[in-house]
C-alpha cells in the first residue's frame, strides 16, 4: 500500500545520516563513551622491561601550580615560556622530547614528554617528586609501584584564578609492555592495549589523597611471546609440510617398486 500524497517521506540525507550515526554508536560498543574524557592533570607511562620509561604530562598550568609549586603564569592571556616549561622537567638522566602548549575551557594546558634511562630517576625530577618509584625484576616477573604523596604546590584562589568547577580529574595512566600478572587499578580491568588506570578526583589529590600503584607483569614482552609463536607456528607447519611430502613419495614408490618386483 502506497503512502497518500499528504504522507511525510523521509528526506535522503536526513535518512543517511542516521544511517551513518547508527553504525558509527556501533562501531564504538554498547556503553562506550563517544567523547574521550578529559583530565585537568594527567601522567602517561610507557614503561618499557628494561626499567627504561617515557613518561608524558598533559596538564592545566593552574594544576602545576596547585599540585607542584610550578612557577608559572595563571593567568591564561599570559605569555607562556616554553623553555621555562622545559627546565622545569629537566634534570639529571633526562631528556625532554617534546614541549607544546594548547587551550581549554578558558585555560592554558601544557603537554611534556620526558625520557629516562631508568624509571627510578623520575623522582629526581622536580614535577614528579612527590612520587616514588620501584622496578624490581623477580625470576620471571617484574614488579612496578609507584606511591604518589602530598602536593608541593601553593594554595589557588578559585574560582578566579583556576576557573575550576569541582568536577575536574587526575588520572595516572600506564601502559604495559607485558602480560600483566596482577595490578590494583580501582577499575579492575585492563584497557585495550594494556592500558591501566588510577583516576582521582582533583580534590582528592590537592588534599593529599593516597595514590599507591601496583603492578607485576612478566618479564618477557608481549612483542616478544608474539614472534616466538609465530616462529613456533612457522617451523610446525613447515615440518608438517615436509612430513606429508615425504609420505607422499614414500607411497608412490611401493607401486613402483612392487610392479619393478
Amino acid at each position: 500500500m502506497s503512502p497518500g500524497p499528504g504522507a511525510l517521506r523521509p528526506h535522503p540525507l536526513l535518512f543517511a545520516l542516521l544511517l551513518m550515526a547508527a553504525t558509527f554508536a556501533a562501531s564504538c560498543g554498547v556503553g562506550s563513551s563517544v567523547f574521550k574524557k578529559e583530565y585537568e592533570y594527567e601522567e602517561e607511562l610507557y614503561l618499557a622491561l628494561d626499567g627504561s620509561a617515557t613518561l608524558n604530562v598533559n596538564a592545566s598550568i593552574a594544576a602545576l601550580v596547585a599540585l607542584r609549586g610550578a612557577d608559572l603564569p595563571v593567568d591564561p592571556k599570559a605569555r607562556v615560556d616554553r623553555e621555562l616549561v622545559r627546565g622545569l622537567f629537566s634534570g639529571p638522566g633526562a631528556t625532554v622530547a617534546r614541549v607544546s602548549l594548547s587551550r581549554r575551557d578558558t585555560r592554558r594546558f601544557v603537554h611534556v614528554s620526558v625520557d629516562v634511562e631508568d624509571v627510578r630517576a623520575l623522582q629526581r625530577l622536580a614535577p614528579f617528586a612527590w612520587s616514588s618509584y620501584r622496578f624490581d625484576r623477580q625470576g620471571e616477573t617484574v614488579e612496578y609501584r609507584q606511591t604518589v604523596g602530598s602536593p608541593a604546590g601553593r594554595p589557588m584562589k578559585a574560582p578566579t584564578e583556576t576557573a575550576w568547577n569541582g568536577q575536574e580529574l587526575v588520572v595516572f595512566r600506564m601502559h604495559v609492555p607485558s602480560r600483566i600478572e596482577f595490578h590494583n587499578a580501582p577499575s579492575r580491568r585492563v584497557e585495550r592495549g594494556n592500558i591501566l588506570e588510577w583516576e582521582q578526583p582533583l580534590a582528592e589529590r590537592l588534599a593529599g589523597a593516597p595514590l599507591d600503584i601496583q603492578v607485576q607483569m612478566q618479564a618477557q614482552s608481549i612483542l616478544s611471546r608474539t614472534l616466538l609463536l609465530f616462529g613456533s607456528t612457522i617451523v610446525a607447519a613447515a615440518l608438517t609440510f615436509a612430513v606429508v611430502i615425504w609420505w607422499v613419495a614414500r607411497r608412490g614408490r611401493r607401486p613402483a617398486v612392487a610392479e619393478s618386483r
